[in-house]
């Protein structure tokens, strides 16, 4: 694959980003394009491993045959790598910039801290696709009858829904925001992946005969009940978000926020729609001239990092109750899977603080109005530190720790008592269903994504709509090509 010496005489490079100082200017990706020769030098370096750890349990959930198509781009042949790369997923572009790229962590070359810059070749193979008119409709060359619903346009949605329009079935998928998508158009900032990504997708898939409804809340505006009745077929990608409750003292005051709503306002402020959410109401957040705490330490507060120092953040602090990790891991403990060692975000780098092994205490503030966050160092078992404590200036604070299961107000309050829910390790009480056939307790009602696996990657929920839409087809068909 590639080169056989391509590692060894070609040095790793990824995409390079705009200044700090440049980027925070604007909501704007800030990666800068490679010219196609130097990505076809990075595939390259892909070697001769034998064991391609890449793909699989230990790399990519969705199984790209990474080898076979940075072996087709560094030969040239791009129409067959991004004719490869659509056997295993649908949106090569979103995962090309979104993904933390698990696959480069599980790669050989990763033993010495030099993987294959596999990221950054699969968004060029998608990028160029569309350059040449390669991502084109490709309608089903006949109709089984079939119809199905799909309640939810975020990525498990959106794969499931191209899927099995493919396989024949009239397809119509529910958005109860005003833009498809999901919390990948609404809770992604644009300095992460413009959304006109997603808007390309959808017109091709309208093409492929897909009918998306937005401004339709399955559950309040259409129950599901009457969806079963009118489909042979319901799937439930409603995703995870709940917010996981804090409990921290002072949390009602005026500055004190979860982070969803904050991040979904902006994104609709760029996309030039109003900042009134169905799922996030709530008057304008706005960071300007702030000094902001920011409560957690993953994906999601990092976004809200970044989206506070472009609307001209004063300070930004992070606030990470987990100890500082490692700057380097033990590879031969823990390759080829995703190690815990220090990782700096974007976001991170445009001028955080970033504060670890550190329990936010308590909200302060004057009346009703957030002024400052009382923390404390905790120890290995998270417990406080007596003498410790310190107190952070803060106009606005957004907490960021997670979700905590699918929203409550729709679906899930329609199906009370009908649907089978299950706790899993992290508290989240999700939809159960296995992830071989993704059935629910109720006949013909799917579930696949975050609503059925609690918060996770875009990556996964492609994975996880590509496999419920085969079960799906194979159950209205008795059998199915679909590929899981």
């Amino acid at each position: 694959m590639g080169k056989v010496t391509g590692f060894l005489e070609i040095d790793r490079q990824v995409h390079k980003y705009q200044p700090a100082s440049d980027r925070i200017r604007h909501f704007r990706e800030f990666t800068l394009p490679m010219s196609d020769k130097e990505v076809e030098k990075q595939a390259a370096r892909c070697m001769d491993c034998g064991i391609p750890f890449c793909h699989g349990p230990t790399g990519c959930p969705i199984h790209n045959q990474i080898p076979d198509w940075n072996d087709l781009v560094y030969n040239g042949d791009w129409d067959s790598a991004i004719r490869n790369l659509h056997s295993t997923n649908n949106f090569p572009e979103f995962t090309g910039r979104i993904c933390p790229a698990p696959c480069e962590e599980a790669c050989t070359l990763n033993l010495e801290d030099i993987p294959v810059a596999i990221k950054t070749v699969e968004q060029a193979i998608a990028d160029k696709a569309y350059e040449t008119g390669h991502i084109r409709p490709y309608p089903p060359e006949k109709k089984t009858g079939k119809r199905v619903a799909i309640i939810g346009s975020g990525p498990a949605g959106m794969s499931a829904a191209q899927q099995l329009g493919r396989a024949g079935h009239d397809v119509h998928v529910y958005e109860r925001e005003s833009r498809p998508g999901g919390l990948m158009r609404y809770g992604i900032p644009d300095f992460k992946i413009e959304k006109h990504y997603i808007d390309r997708r959808i017109e091709q898939m309208q093409g492929e005969g897909v009918t998306f409804h937005c401004g339709v809340n399955v559950g309040v505006d259409k129950p599901v009940a009457e969806l079963l009745a009118e489909y042979d077929a319901v799937l439930y990608c409603g995703g995870s978000e709940t917010p996981r409750p804090a409990n921290i003292p002072g949390d009602d005051l005026s500055g004190v926020y979860d982070a969803m709503p904050y991040l979904v306002q902006q994104n609709r402020r760029v996309g030039g729609e109003p900042i009134q959410s169905v799922a996030w109401p709530s008057h304008p957040i706005i960071a300007g001239g702030q000094h902001v705490v920011v409560v957690g330490g993953g994906d999601t507060a990092s976004d809200c990092i970044g989206t506070a120092f472009r609307q001209g953040a004063v300070r930004v602090t992070q606030l990470d109750i987990r100890p500082q990790p490692p700057e380097k891991e033990d590879k031969l403990a823990v390759w080829p899977y995703w190690a815990t060692k220090m990782r700096t975000s974007s976001s991170q780098a445009e001028g955080a603080e970033r504060e670890f092994q550190v329990a936010t205490l308590e909200f302060i503030g004057e009346d009703g109005q957030l002024t400052g966050v009382r923390c404390c160092e905790v120890d290995e078992k998270r417990k406080p530190i007596a003498g410790t404590e310190f107190v952070i200036r803060a106009d606005l604070a957004f907490i960021a720790i997670g979700f905590a299961g699918p929203a409550s107000d729709s679906v899930m309050r329609e199906l009370d008592g009908e649907i089978r829910t299950v706790t899993d390790s992290r508290r989240s009480k999700n939809v159960e269903a296995n992830d071989r056939d993704y059935k629910t307790s109720i006949d013909r009602l799917y579930a696949a994504g975050d609503v059925r696996r609690g918060q996770s990657l875009v990556v996964w929920a492609i994975r996880e709509g590509r496999q419920a839409a085969r079960s799906i087809d194979e159950a209205l068909m008795g059998s199915t090509v679909l590929p899981r």
